[in-house]
């Protein structure tokens, strides 16, 4: 099933709980989408111009009463799914462009820039709950472990870093890599952190060790690792540069099969339904793609294994070490924005 969304998208979230999809696009617009199962066109339920600038990521909130996007123009909309109409504008939310948005829990986001900084916000209470200092450049990616209250983060300065929302600090920060850190899953029941990297390299972290990645799965693309989404806590499903969709395994690393390909062009996003009957995934050809992923796992996934090389110190725990100074990249998009903040939503 294929949505032609008109527009370069750069997120895309699904429903809790029915049957829609939101795409964030490059316009500053974000669609909502109503899908069915069956061969039915899906249904543009929602297009609305949310900010002045792209709009960068979407999430749904409220139990999927509300959608809440994230701009490069700094701020954060949320806005009604029922009737399109705009509950809360935070205006000024980061001194720079907002680069990634996740949830944590029903009614709390996180947000990161293009300078590294990363907040956390109260969407009830429509206040800045915890800000991080946390890099040097861009935040590409977050995830939240909600057992031990940590919110990990990836950047285009190459690091890793770890959020302890309790004490409001920076726990600890990985060593630099020569290549931007792209994309992060947490697998093996909480044991390892996956990182997909600029070169096509998935870095491995143990768990409470990471100063120093324990394994490196070489051999994975030439292309970088874009978009990573968990099945399981073995398999996890890789987005690419070249636009190619694959089934990976995590300890032992292999490549179980390649299970699509979108486009020629790099993997923004991928996503599962509600339901899980469905992964989605956004790319710059200006489509987003549900794939039936029973459809996609049923050839026999585990008789393609291949075997990659892996750079592994094992299994085992790494000690932490100092850390080295960086080879600053940058993979930001195009786009301008200027520097200013607040610290509470403003009723619409």
């Amino acid at each position: 099933m294929e949505i032609e969304l008109g527009n370069t998208p750069f997120g895309m979230d699904f429903h809790p709980s029915d049957d829609l999809v939101a795409a964030a696009l490059i316009t500053g617009h974000f669609h909502l989408y109503r899908y069915g199962a069956d061969s039915t066109p899906p249904q543009r339920l929602l297009e609305i111009h949310a900010h002045s600038d792209s709009c960068r990521a979407v999430r749904f909130i409220n139990g999927g009463q509300a959608i809440v996007t994230a701009s490069s123009d700094r701020s954060i909309l949320a806005t009604d799914v029922q009737t399109g109409s705009p509950i809360a504008r935070l205006q000024d939310a980061h001194e720079d462009a907002i680069f990634s948005l996740i949830n944590l829990s029903d009614s709390t986001i996180a947000t990161g820039d293009d300078q590294g900084y990363i907040k956390v916000w109260d969407t009830r209470q429509r206040s800045c709950c915890n800000s991080f200092n946390a890099h040097e450049d861009y935040v590409s990616d977050m995830t939240f472990t909600p057992d031990s209250m940590k919110l990990l983060a990836t950047s285009g300065d190459g690091t890793l870093s770890v959020c302890n929302l309790p004490s409001n600090k920076v726990q600890t920060r990985s060593e630099f890599s020569e290549e931007e850190l792209l994309s992060i899953v947490v697998m093996k029941n909480g044991r390892k952190v996956v990182c997909g990297t600029q070169n096509g390299t998935l870095l491995l972290y143990s768990w409470g060790f990471f100063k120093d990645c324990s394994d490196r799965f070489l051999g994975l693309s030439p292309h970088s690792v874009d978009a990573l989404l968990k099945l399981d806590e073995e398999r996890v499903i890789t987005g690419s540069e070249n636009g190619l969709i694959s089934l990976v395994s995590i300890l032992p690393n292999r490549i179980i099969q390649p299970l699509a390909e979108h486009s020629e062009y790099p993997i923004e996003r991928l996503a599962f339904s509600h339901d899980r009957k469905f992964l989605g995934s956004i790319s710059h050809d200006q489509n987003l793609k549900l794939w039936d992923l029973y459809d996609l796992l049923s050839p026999g996934d585990t008789q393609k294994d291949q075997a990659v090389a892996t750079d592994s110190d094992g299994d085992e725990m790494d000690v932490d070490v100092n850390h080295t100074k960086p080879k600053k990249g940058s993979k930001r998009r195009n786009e301008d924005a200027s520097n200013n903040k607040i610290d509470f939503f403003t009723d619409l």
